[in-house]
């Protein structure tokens, strides 16, 4: 598993790790079932502290990526499909609702967001 960790993007460490991580698992390079190195590892890996580790791999249990088998470690859960396209869906409802705020107060109309809009998706593809 490759993390790579910014000191200046701004994003508090723990949630680059807990996202890198959750973006493995999404995209199938991680398994279920599969390990996820020790918190110990990971810290030393990363020249971070455990308490950073530790609160990545909370998180992530919280959200539902992954479970702790005391003594054992901690493995990839079993992706509910439908909960992720849920929690995506309400990002990208959330996300939408900013940009049109924000648009209505640079005076853009909405024919003006949906050509911003097809110009970003012509972009990501």
């Amino acid at each position: 598993m490759n993390i790579v960790i910014s000191n200046q993007s701004g994003v508090p460490i723990y949630e680059q790790i807990k996202e890198q991580i959750k973006a493995s698992i999404l995209a199938g390079a991680l398994a279920e079932n599969d390990p996820l190195p020790s918190l110990r590892q990971l810290a030393r890996d990363l020249q971070v502290s455990l308490v950073t580790t530790t609160r990545a791999y909370s998180e992530l249990e919280l959200e539902g990526f992954v479970h702790t088998m005391p003594g054992k470690g901690v493995y990839v859960k079993k992706i509910n499909e439908a909960f992720v396209r849920d929690k995506y869906l309400k990002e990208a409802e959330d996300a939408l609702t900013a940009a049109v705020q924000r648009a209505k107060l640079a005076g853009l109309s909405v024919k003006d967001l949906h050509k911003m809009l097809d110009t970003i998706e012509r972009k990501i593809k």
